[in-house]
């Protein structure tokens, strides 16, 4: 196909940029991006502002490399507005989801969070973040890699349910890149419907999130938290989720888990603030005889945990970071199925809705709102 529909593109576009880190962000009229081999351009309609942007933007995620000056933003909807010379399957106007994790085509262990950056000191992953994948999506235009494009069933989702639609709004569509990493998580220890897992710590965004899709998955889920009124909130809206309140005392915990019944997997999606915390040894002491762990967190520290009783258990600990491009599909057809539910069915609050001047605002509604279900979204 030819690029030529470039043309219909405006000239210029607005967007955030985030030109010192640490500095506020400003708002920019840049020139629009066109499409070249290997991306398309999309009109963004609806981008998730995520509760760990404050911290970014501060420049107090140290292990995080942003690129300067960028265009922040990871998740996004929106409709494909330009095509490049390679794109076969996807067509203008056609309704997409958008997510970050960029692989290089020539060495897929190359990985860059688009519109975020880098974690950890990988040069290879720092030059395609710095040189390529440096501008994401608080602008009203991106250019996007074809692999991070997925198309999605628009009748079906923002379709009204007398109409066999399922009423989303464009905003609720946009969690549908959060629920992928856990996703992600859940295939790379193969969970399967009926086995139980615990998930903890329950009660964040995304591991709230991580609830949600082993329920919709057809597991048993053990949601695990300190936190026991936010448990609550989140088994309340999910099927087959027993909520278990730790203590912090590692065997009680342990006993409390074990009295669960056998418990065939673990998932930990722990922020960097778990530093220390007890229950990710409590999760995997409490695991069956050949038990599964993912781990997807951002915890510094060493994982504390009997080596003995891990062979003795034949436990398989596995990390994982983000998702392979064939879990996007799998996780869209889990929310075109029904199976995982969007919005005010999921009992998600929409905590605010903001246009890219009120960019301040999104970025101190979003970081003071970071519990179950909690999204803020910007239009640019």
């Amino acid at each position: 196909m030819s690029s030529s529909s470039s043309s219909s593109l405006p000239p210029t576009m607005r967007a955030l940029q985030l030109e010192v880190i640490g500095q506020p962000l400003q708002i920019k009229t840049l020139p629009t991006p066109t499409p070249v081999e290997g991306s398309i351009v999309v009109k963004v309609l609806a981008t998730s502002v995520e509760p760990a942007y404050k911290h970014i933007f501060d420049g107090k995620l140290p292990f995080l490399h942003i690129p300067t000056p960028s265009i922040p933003g990871t998740r996004a909807v929106g409709r494909v507005a330009a095509i490049g010379p390679d794109t076969t399957s996807l067509a203008l106007g056609q309704l997409v989801v958008l997510e970050p994790f960029v692989r290089a085509r020539d060495d897929p262990d190359v990985q860059v969070l688009w519109g975020a950056g880098v974690f950890g000191d990988f040069p290879k992953a720092k030059k395609l973040a710095n040189e390529v994948w440096h501008d994401g999506m608080m602008a009203e235009y991106v250019r996007a890699p074809l692999e991070n494009c997925h198309a999605l069933n628009e009748k079906l989702l923002l379709g009204s349910p007398a109409d066999g639609g399922l009423g989303y709004s464009m905003g609720d569509l946009t969690y549908i890149a959060r629920h992928v990493v856990a996703y992600g998580g859940f295939r790379g220890i193969d969970l399967k419907a009926g086995e139980t897992v615990i998930v903890a710590p329950a009660t964040g965004a995304y591991s709230s999130a991580a609830v949600e899709v082993a329920s919709a998955m057809g597991a048993r889920v053990i949601a695990v938290s300190r936190n026991l009124p936010l448990l609550q909130k989140v088994a309340a809206a999910n099927q087959r989720v027993t909520p278990v309140q730790v203590t912090g005392n590692v065997m009680e915990d342990v006993a409390t888990l074990k009295k669960m019944g056998p418990i065939d997997a673990f998932l930990d999606i722990s922020p960097a603030v778990a530093n220390g915390s007890s229950h990710i040894r409590s999760c995997l002491m409490a695991l069956k005889n050949y038990g599964r762990a993912s781990l997807m967190g951002l915890p510094m520290n060493d994982i504390d945990i009997s080596y003995a009783m891990a062979v003795l258990n034949n436990l398989t600990i596995r990390g994982q970071y983000m998702y392979e491009r064939e879990d996007v599909r799998g996780l869209i057809k889990l929310v075109e199925s029904g199976a995982l539910k969007l919005g005010k069915t999921a009992g998600h609050e929409l905590v605010g809705e903001f246009s890219l001047d009120e960019w301040e605002k999104a970025i101190e509604t979003a970081a003071s709102n970071a519990g179950p279900g909690q999204l803020a979204v910007m239009y640019p």
